[in-house]
């Protein structure tokens, strides 16, 4: 009898397994070959019908309005009221210039207005004066006419001579002479006295002298330069006591408090379903907890190059086309807290001008 082989039932199994085992990788491979597609298929249709159309970019920035503030007169800078970040009012005072040169321009103003004045009581006195001389002159001016009178009388009856007809002529001519002078001169008086259409009622010499008061008047309350708006004050480091200001040249600044906005360069191509008054969505760089609520305020009138100090020169031989940025003004609503458990606001965190943003824009469906 043969003696039975012992490896015999283990070549078996394994030739029995085999075929298991090709069975199950080949199902696998068909699984994974219809899966896949099925999951890419249904994840695009899902993002394309199932969520909105938005664009978004990363190209955005806090942005407020700043206000330059200088001297409008020339002077030294006596005193300064404020440091660097300090919350303002409107009307709050800023910093102060030294006033003395301009109380000496208002004395001097008033001392013009003074002399004015005692130039027209001159004048109204000299034509008191010389309307007074009218009467003599024209008293003396009908002496001579009837001593003329007189000696043509003799002189036509041949008991008068030549000199004394000429002297007489002479007289009568030497008192018409000093009446018109005399009436020249009230005229002259009156003209100077005489008020304009402009200033009727003033003397223009005075209404003049009275300019310059008021001018001196004013520049002496610009001594004191006050905050247009409300806000927060920086640069100030540039404002020191003793420091020369000069009209015009800003010495400090102030980020006007409200006025807070985000400015978005979107690509030129995500303009096409963007509109004014669509939602978006601000986040910040800064604060990742806060996310922003606000809408598309309006959409720049040109591209980001088209405003630069030196725009892109296209019409030469080596150009390539750049796809274009165009500024997208955000408006902001409100804020809420990604994490409602910090609570977080954007009274609570300050919208520094420069902050970088991300902003989303809902486009509607695609």
């Amino acid at each position: 009898m043969a003696e039975a082989d012992p490896f015999k039932p283990a070549a078996a199994d394994a030739s029995a397994a085999a075929p298991r085992k090709a069975a199950r990788a080949k199902l696998l491979r068909l699984v994974v070959l219809l899966l896949v597609p099925a999951l890419v298929v249904g994840g695009t249709l899902l993002w394309w019908f199932g969520s909105p159309g938005e664009v978004s970019t990363d190209n955005a920035y806090i942005k407020q309005d700043i206000v330059s503030i200088g001297g409008e007169v020339n002077g030294l800078v006596v005193a300064v009221n404020v440091r660097e970040n300090q919350q303002v009012k409107a009307g709050d005072v800023l910093f102060r210039i030294d006033p003395a040169a301009f109380e000496v321009a208002i004395r001097q103003a008033d001392a013009q207005i003074a002399a004015a004045q005692a130039n027209v009581t001159a004048l109204s006195a000299d034509i008191g004066a010389n309307a007074a001389n009218i009467a003599g002159v024209r008293d003396d001016l009908a002496l001579a006419e009837a001593q003329y009178a007189r000696e043509k009388a003799l002189q036509d009856r041949g008991f008068n001579t030549r000199a004394r007809m000429d002297e007489a002529q002479h007289a009568v001519a030497a008192a018409r002479d000093r009446l018109a002078a005399v009436g020249a001169e009230v005229a002259k008086a009156r003209a100077q006295l005489a008020t304009g259409a402009q200033v009727p009622g003033l003397n223009p010499q005075v209404a003049a002298a009275q300019a310059l008061r008021a001018k001196a008047a004013l520049d002496m309350a610009r001594t004191v330069v006050r905050a247009p708006v409300a806000g927060r004050v920086t640069q100030v480091n540039r404002l020191q006591i003793g420091q020369m200001v000069f009209a015009g040249v800003p010495m400090l600044s102030i980020v006007r408090a409200g006025g807070a906005r985000v400015e978005a360069n979107f690509k030129e191509t995500d303009l096409a379903r963007m509109r004014s008054g669509q939602p978006a969505e601000v986040t910040l760089d800064a604060y990742p907890g806060l996310r922003l609520k606000g809408h598309v305020d309006s959409i720049g009138a040109g591209t980001g190059s088209e405003f630069s100090v030196l725009p892109a020169q296209n019409a030469t031989g080596n150009w390539v086309k750049v796809t274009q940025r165009v500024p997208v003004r955000i408006a902001l609503d409100s804020a809420s807290g990604a994490n409602q458990a910090g609570g977080n606001q954007a009274d609570d965190r300050p919208l520094i001008a420069g902050l970088s943003a991300n902003v989303t824009v809902h486009v509607g469906s695609k």
